[in-house]
């Protein structure tokens, strides 16, 4: 048995090489279907990884507590009241399940140092922010205790402000003008790269909350509180117990809704997560359909062949060949067809996406199981498609076959 399936894989090579310009072009749709479904993959696996690692670079075990029941751009909070700092103190002193209570407001401003200028978004909040959002201080310190009560002009800025105000000197100590006030740089943030919306969260300048409120808004509303659980704490319960505090506070009725929303970046990251693996899904789906426009060309192309070599078919019949060799020998020569464009895809696929990962910035990952699995539909195609063409050499007749012109 193994040297007949041997002998027909000679055969089914040789009759290849014979016509490797109509072989190439023949499973070229396979080599396309297959490439085609492993980049749809491979890529919706990196965006996935990517959104989830941009999610958790957000913050550790966070939730974000904002005024008006929209979250995100558009977001519904018109008429809402923003919050307090006793609104942030009650929080703190209230949820034991935070282990930080971060306020933040801030508005996008003009920056200045030296002859430099650029625009970035500049935030008034406390040393917890550091936690909530999980910021590192790459050079100099965080506030001092004093700084954040007496609200002095002391401010600590991302790696990409940095760059466009003191390029690659150390700002550490030197001066900025932001709106009508100076602020003395004291530390300069580790950096974090894009955000999970496409937001660069290293273009920022960080000042004590009391600061910003006095020289930047003129008011003592507090736009946003990032909340950061201790770990291993279930987010529903503390995001309930907040939604009661903030009721109450708001002195909000039974009947009345909710002007604020609690979001909990797991769930947006969960959320988005499922939408990619969706989508990869469905264009993955689509792009498996060249795979069957493949195999519809196989059997087009082993039907052509039967017929050229219908007196090679009847010669070996006639000398004693059997109809399950001769079915053997054109199915595995579709499968040989199928197996090699399905190689050629996963190779073409390798690089594509070697490629776009590097070109999109996004984690290359390398899933065997969707390789393993293209490569054996590939064959499938080949014995789904090529069975016809195969049973039919095998059903010739000896006598019509040698007489065929």
């Amino acid at each position: 048995m193994t040297q007949m399936l041997l002998n027909a894989l000679l055969l089914a090579l040789r009759a290849i090489r014979r016509n490797l310009m109509r072989s190439f072009l023949t499973v070229l749709g396979v080599v396309i279907g297959v490439a085609a479904v492993i980049t749809m993959v491979t890529l919706g696996n990196g965006a996935t990884r990517m959104v989830a690692d941009q999610i958790s670079s957000l913050g550790s075990n966070l939730l974000i507590l904002r005024p008006g029941q929209q979250l995100g751009p558009g977001r519904d909070s018109a008429g809402a009241p923003s919050f307090k700092l006793a609104d942030v103190e009650a929080v703190q002193t209230q949820v034991p399940s935070l282990r930080a209570v971060a306020p933040v407001v801030g508005s996008k401003v003009t920056l200045v140092a030296g002859n430099q200028n650029w625009q970035s978004q500049v935030n008034g909040t406390n040393n917890a922010y550091f936690t909530a959002g999980n910021w590192q201080i790459a050079a100099g310190r965080q506030f001092e205790e004093d700084e954040e009560s007496a609200g002095k002009a002391v401010c600590i800025i991302g790696a990409t402000t940095k760059k466009q105000l003191f390029g690659n000197t150390s700002p550490i100590g030197n001066e900025i003008r932001v709106k009508n006030f100076t602020c003395q740089v004291i530390g300069l943030l580790q950096a974090k790269g894009q955000g999970a919306m496409g937001q660069d969260q290293d273009d920022i300048v960080l000042m004590p909350i009391l600061t910003a409120q006095r020289r930047l808004t003129g008011s003592t509303d507090v736009s946003t509180l990032m909340l950061s659980m201790r770990d291993g704490i279930a987010s529903d319960p503390v995001m309930e117990q907040i939604r009661k505090l903030m009721r109450e506070r708001r002195k909000l009725s039974e009947n009345m809704d909710d002007n604020f929303s609690v979001m909990d970046t797991k769930q947006i990251a969960e959320a988005l997560s499922g939408t990619i693996r969706t989508m990869t899904g469905l264009l993955g789906a689509v792009a498996a359909v060249s795979l069957l426009v493949g195999g519809i060309g196989i059997m087009n192309i082993m039907l052509v062949s039967v017929t050229e070599r219908t007196r090679e078919i009847g010669v070996r019949l006639a000398i004693g060949a059997l109809e399950h060799e001769v079915l053997l020998q054109f199915l595995i020569e579709a499968v040989v067809l199928s197996a090699l464009g399905g190689l050629v895809g996963i190779v073409l696929a390798l690089v594509v996406c070697l490629g776009l990962t590097a070109l999109m910035h996004m984690p290359f990952l390398f899933s065997p199981g969707i390789n393993l699995l293209a490569f054996v539909f590939s064959g499938a195609i080949g014995i789904v498609f090529g069975y016809m063409p195969a049973r039919r050499a095998a059903s010739l007749d000896p006598i019509v076959a040698l007489r065929f012109e």
